[in-house]
């Protein structure tokens, strides 16, 4: 048996670890498995170096097919012309996509079209938001995968009810925790810790990346605004995008007279073992991204998303997060529930325990080649 695993950007490569360090262990019991990891180069960030493999204990790219740049309509057009150049150079069995990047979508549509079987991790995830080009990404990718591997039992309805036989969808949990639990313990402090003299929750985390949130600079103003006048003066470390950076520090200048600002402190992206860091200590994170919300629940840290929707509704239906929409005004209410230590208390959803890869891999060797 024959695998591609597809990887895109830096969340996919922590999807995709746990999943060949599994069929590395099969190998050595003499299972007749091979893989070919390919980085498509959809994204690519100076943190994404041999360190960043080296760190989590990653293999180099088999192929790059550095196809980064350009539009979404480029990117995909350059990734689906370098993945059918190489499959024409080198066949396979099965092409093993994860998430919902353009990667994802892409090299999807080109296997399927050459008759080779699609398997999607992480499977079957919803927003019902087509705003969102990880929606339509996962919505297409779904319509055309022959095998499912999901992290939910919501994930499972959602391929149900739209037609996907149950025989062909394997419920296996969550790679990403598996990276996560794998690395918990060399989790390593970032220099803002010292820098700043923060101390175990008496700080926050924030992330923001959506164009709804920080490319309008009046909601985006509003909203720093409201998070900085609720945290009671806590440090609030924002690892922050370059572009979305002169956003923010047009506004603070702006708002120079205000002193409450000075309890923000923008630094540059941190790399996975910093950044896990810092959201294990933290009192709470504030996000927009989906991924964040998991690390969270399973590390128990009280977590609010601003969004006014997720693919991720057992973060919040078990997990220690709450989406608050993107009304500026919810931050108060939320705020007020964290600092009162009124939070709610969550569980670990069913399977996220670090052996999905390993459940992946057993259900892999059974399917026909």
């Amino acid at each position: 048996m024959k695998i591609d695993l597809i990887a895109g950007a830096r969340p996919n490569f922590m999807k995709i670890a746990p999943i060949i360090d599994a069929i590395k262990v099969a190998q050595s019991k003499g299972e007749k498995i091979q893989y070919r990891l390919v980085h498509t180069g959809q994204h690519y960030d100076k943190n994404m170096s041999g360190s960043f493999f080296e760190q989590l204990g990653i293999p180099l790219p088999d192929k790059n097919l550095e196809a980064g740049g350009g539009t979404q309509a480029e990117q995909t057009a350059k990734i689906m012309i370098g993945y059918e150049s190489l499959l024409q150079e080198e066949s396979t069995d099965y092409c093993l996509v994860v998430g919902d990047v353009t990667s994802t979508m892409a090299c999807s549509i080109v296997a399927k079209k050459m008759n080779i079987k699609v398997i999607h991790v992480e499977g079957g995830i919803r927003s019902w938001d087509l705003t969102m080009p990880e929606e339509i990404n996962r919505m297409v990718t779904d319509s055309i995968t022959d095998y499912f591997f999901t992290t939910s039992e919501t994930a499972n309805s959602n391929l149900i009810n739209s037609g996907i036989k149950k025989e062909n969808i394997f419920f296996v949990g969550n790679t990403m925790i598996d990276t996560l639990l794998k690395h918990r313990s060399n989790f390593k402090k970032p220099p803002i810790w010292d820098e700043v003299g923060l101390k175990g929750k008496n700080y926050i985390v924030m992330t923001l990346h959506r164009p709804a949130n920080v490319d309008e600079e009046n909601i985006l103003k509003e909203l720093m605004d409201e998070i900085i006048k609720h945290s009671c003066g806590i440090p609030i470390i924002f690892p922050v995008h370059p572009r979305t950076s002169k956003i923010i520090k047009s506004l603070l200048s702006a708002n120079s007279q205000q002193p409450i600002t000075k309890n923000l402190h923008l630094v540059e992206p941190l790399g996975y073992l910093e950044f896990n860091y810092l959201v294990e200590k933290s009192k709470a994170v504030i996000t927009d991204s989906g991924g964040i919300t998991e690390e969270t629940t399973v590390m128990d840290i009280p977590c609010m998303t601003l969004r006014d929707n997720t693919e991720r509704p057992e973060t919040i239906d078990m997990g220690t997060n709450e989406l608050l929409g993107v009304n500026p005004k919810a931050i108060a209410l939320a705020m007020a529930t964290l600092f009162t230590g009124k939070w709610k208390s969550g569980s670990i959803p069913h399977l996220w325990d670090g052996k999905t890869a390993e459940r992946i891999v057993n259900h892999l060797l059974q399917l026909p080649c």
